[in-house]
C-alpha cells in the first residue's frame, strides 16, 4: 500500500541557521520604534523644568559603584547641582586632584553643556533609566545566547561560525551593554531603593554577576574591577602602563580598558605581566607580541595581526578561568588582595559550572565554540560593530580647533545604533555616563555644538584608517585643550 503512519514519516528535522536569524530581524525591527536615537520619533513624557533650589537627595546610585569610583558621587552632585560648584583658586593639578588631560576634558565639556543646557540635560541624569527596555533585552539576549549554544551542538562548523556572527555577536555586544548601564546606575529606576525586597546596590551585583552567564570568557570581572576607573583614569601615563595594571596591589584595576587597548593602540610605561619561572623572572605580553607585529601603511596586515592577537588571548582567558576555578586565584595579577582572588574564583567556578552544563545538554564542544566566537566576533574586523570598538579613545585631531579628543563616537546611522544598542554614543557615554543606553543620541539635539555632524560615517573607512597607523590611546601623547 501507498499509506504509511505519521511515526514512519515523521523525521526530526535538525536545527538550521534560517530558523534562527528570523527572530533576530524582528527583534531589530522592533527596537526601532522604541530606540531613541536623533532619527526616530517616539513618545516623550513631559519633560520637568530644572529648578536649582530643588532638593533631589532622592537620587540614588550603585553604592558599589561609588567604592569603585570615588570620584562618582562628586560627579553625580556636580552634575545636578552645577550652580553650586564654588570657583577654586588656582593651584597645582596634583595637589588639587585633577583629573588627568583626557578625563578633565570631558569634564569641562560636561560643566560647558550644563551651564547652557542645564533644564534639558539634568532631567535625563536625573530621572531616565533603561530598566523597561534594557532588563527585557538582557533576559533576551541570555535566553538566546543559552538556546543558540545548545543548538550549535548539532550543527556543522562553518553554520555555528555563522550564528555567532549574526546574531550571536549583537547578543553577545547586547549583554555588555546592558550590564554596563547596570554599573553606571542607569539600569534601574533611579528612584527606587530596593527591588523585589532586596537593596539597590545587592540586587545590582546579583545582576551583575548572573546576568553576565553564559559566557566563554564574560565580561563579569572587567566591568566590576575596570571600567569605573577608566573613565577616571582615561588616558593618564601611568594608569595605563601594562606593568601597573599587572603588578598593583589595588582592588580594581588602574584602567581596565588597557586590556583591550594594548592590542591596537600606542601605550607608555614598561610592559607586563611577568611571572617567575626557574628562579627568572619572564616578561610576556599576547597583546604587545602582536602590536609589535603592525607596520605603518599596512591595515590588512595589521588587522590580522590585531585579530590574532585578541582571539588567542581571549581563548587563554577562558582557559584562565578553568585555573581559577581549580586553585581559587588568578595568577596574573599576584600582588591583589585576597577579596579580589575570592571573587574570581567565586564567578569562575559558577562560570564555569555553566560552561559545563551547557556542554552536557548540546552534547558537543560546539556549544563553547558559538559562546567563544559571540564574544570575540564584534571586536574584531570586518564586523560592523569593530569600527566603533578600535576607534572610541583615540587621538583624533578636531579639524576646527586642532586639539587632540580623546574619545570619538560612531555615527552610521538608525539601524547601527540600534545594532550596537548605543555603544556607538561612545563621547556622549564619557560626558554624561548616568545617561542610559537608549537616551544617549539625544544629547546630540540638545548640545549640537559639541558633537559631530551627520550619520554617514563608512564603518570600513574608519577601520581601514584604524589599523593603517596605530594612534596613542586617548591622546596620551598631545596636549588637550
Amino acid at each position: 500500500t501507498n499509506t504509511m503512519s505519521a511515526a514512519t514519516i515523521y523525521k526530526p528535522r535538525r536545527p538550521t541557521l534560517s530558523r534562527s536569524i528570523p527572530l533576530a530581524f524582528t527583534v531589530l525591527f522592533s527596537l526601532a520604534c522604541i530606540f531613541r536615537t536623533p532619527t526616530v520619533r517616539c513618545y516623550s513624557p513631559p519633560s520637568f523644568r530644572y529648578k536649582p533650589s530643588r532638593r533631589l537627595n532622592y537620587i540614588t546610585t550603585s553604592s558599589s559603584s561609588l567604592r569603585s569610583s570615588p570620584s562618582a558621587s562628586a560627579e553625580v552632585v556636580s552634575s545636578i547641582h552645577p550652580q553650586q560648584q564654588k570657583p577654586q583658586p588656582q593651584q597645582n593639578d596634583k595637589k588639587a586632584g585633577r583629573s588627568n588631560p583626557a578625563a578633565q576634558w570631558h569634564k569641562d565639556r560636561r560643566r560647558q553643556m550644563l551651564q547652557k543646557y542645564g533644564d534639558q540635560i539634568i532631567p535625563l541624569e536625573r530621572d531616565s533609566s533603561s530598566h523597561t527596555l534594557a532588563l527585557s533585552l538582557l533576559f533576551l539576549s541570555n535566553a538566546s545566547l543559552f538556546g543558540l549554544s545548545v543548538i550549535s551542538g548539532r550543527l556543522p562548523t562553518g553554520q555555528v561560525a555563522l550564528l555567532a556572527l549574526f546574531p550571536g555577536s549583537m547578543f553577545s555586544l547586547w549583554t555588555l551593554q546592558i550590564l554596563h548601564d547596570l554599573l553606571h546606575g542607569s539600569l534601574l529606576n533611579k528612584r527606587q531603593r530596593t527591588f523585589l525586597g532586596v537593596k539597590r546596590n545587592k540586587f545590582q551585583d546579583a545582576l551583575l554577576f548572573w546576568g553576565s552567564m553564559p559566557s566563554i570568557f564574560g565580561y563579569y570581572l572587567y566591568l566590576k574591577y575596570g571600567h569605573l576607573t577608566h573613565h577616571k583614569s582615561l588616558g593618564d601615563a601611568q594608569s595605563a602602563s601594562l606593568k601597573q595594571l599587572f603588578e598593583s596591589d589595588q582592588k580594581d584595576f588602574e584602567d581596565g580598558d588597557v586590556l583591550f587597548v594594548a592590542h591596537r593602540m600606542k601605550l607608555k610605561g614598561e610592559i607586563g605581566p611577568t611571572f617567575t619561572i626557574g628562579g627568572k623572572d619572564v616578561t610576556m605580553s599576547i597583546s604587545k607580541t602582536g602590536f609589535n607585529a603592525w607596520v605603518d601603511g599596512h591595515p590588512l596586515r595589521n588587522a590580522l595581526a590585531f585579530a590574532t592577537s585578541f582571539t588567542y588571548e581571549r581563548f587563554m582567558l577562558a582557559i584562565n578561568d578553568v585555573v581559577v576555578a581549580i586553585t581559587g586565584r588568578n595568577y596574573f595579577f599576584p600582588n591583589k588582595p585576597r577579596r579580589f582572588h575570592e571573587e574570581c574564583a567565586r564567578y569562575c567556578r559558577c562560570a564555569v559550572a555553566v560552561r559545563g552544563m551547557l556542554w552536557a545538554i548540546s552534547g558537543s564542544w560546539k556549544s563553547m565554540l558559538f559562546l567563544y566566537l559571540s564574544e570575540v566576533l564584534w571586536s574584531i574586523p570586518p564586523h560592523p560593530a569593530c569600527a566603533m570598538f578600535v576607534t572610541n579613545h583615540g587621538s583624533n585631531v578636531d579639524d576646527e580647533t586642532e586639539n587632540c579628543v580623546p574619545s570619538r563616537s560612531t555615527y552610521a546611522g538608525r539601524w547601527y545604533s540600534i545594532f550596537t544598542l548605543g555603544t556607538n554614543y561612545h563621547c556622549e557615554h564619557h560626558d554624561f555616563p548616568t545617561i542610559p543606553l537608549h537616551r544617549l543620541g539625544e544629547l546630540r539635539k540638545i548640545a549640537p555644538e559639541f558633537y559631530r555632524k551627520g550619520s554617514g560615517d563608512n564603518l570600513f573607512t574608519i577601520m581601514r584608517k584604524a589599523f593603517s597607523k596605530p594612534e596613542f590611546y586617548a591622546c596620551m601623547d598631545a596636549n588637550i585643550q
